[in-house]
């Protein structure tokens, strides 16, 4: 059986996984996902490592199409989404309707999960945002970094602390068990970024790739990734 290796964003995991049955038993063809910060996997694709699904945010797959990394033609939207708060199932929600709001949860938690500060879209936003609420130097012993959103917000889940929070993209919160999604990052301090798919010029399964391009952003699934958290 043929291997379809995929390289992506932490934010899109969940969303592959949910094609991966019906897509092996059409294509007769295994996905082989690797899963990261976005930084880190665009890295691997400009050096030219074998992968033959790029799903990346859309400025880094515009400049890997520029460069002759990816088709440019085979780029599908998949949507956008959202950085968001996250809580332990059982944990009160915090408010988080205002920047006010998340000041005050920030600095009422013990612990602050959160994803690589210099790869990761979610992570170097946050980090971002921790300086604009005047809490970078405030909370640093307390934030609980991982190479990527999915295993931050595993240690967020089995965290054992009395108020740990934590925030990522909300894909990756949605697909971790254990996990209650509190809201997005409030205005003035959100963020919402596009996701696209493309296939690898590298590609040794072309065919295959641009079929699992065209299902994930497929206009009939529109519904299916507003369920794991696409807008």
């Amino acid at each position: 059986m043929k291997t379809l290796r995929i390289f992506g964003g932490g934010a899109v995991n969940g969303l592959v996984d949910s094609l991966r049955a019906a897509f092996e038993a059409e294509m007769a063809c295994t996905l082989d996902g690797t899963y990261s910060a976005v930084g880190a996997m665009n890295a691997r694709v400009v050096a030219d490592e074998p992968v033959d699904v790029v799903i990346l945010t859309r400025a880094l797959i515009d400049t890997l199409a520029r460069d002759g990394h990816v088709v440019g033609a085979s780029a599908a939207d998949l949507g956008r989404v959202e950085t968001a708060v996250a809580v332990r199932q059982g944990d009160a929600p915090p408010s988080v309707a205002n920047a006010d709001g998340l000041r005050a949860a920030l600095l009422a938690a013990d612990e602050i999960h959160l994803p690589d500060t210099e790869q990761s879209t979610a992570g170097i936003h946050i980090a971002r945002v921790l300086r604009q609420l005047g809490l970078w130097d405030t909370v640093a012993a307390r934030l609980k970094t991982a190479p990527n959103g999915a295993t931050a917000m595993r240690a967020l889940a089995q965290s054992k602390s009395a108020r740990p929070i934590g925030s990522t993209q909300a894909t990756e919160i949605l697909s971790t068990p254990g996990l209650a999604l509190v809201g997005s990052l409030p205005p003035g301090c959100d963020l919402a970024t596009s996701y696209v798919a493309a296939v690898s010029t590298r590609s040794q399964t072309p065919d295959a790739a641009a079929r699992l391009v065209a299902l994930l952003g497929d206009a009939k699934g529109r519904d299916a990734r507003r369920r794991l958290g696409f807008v």
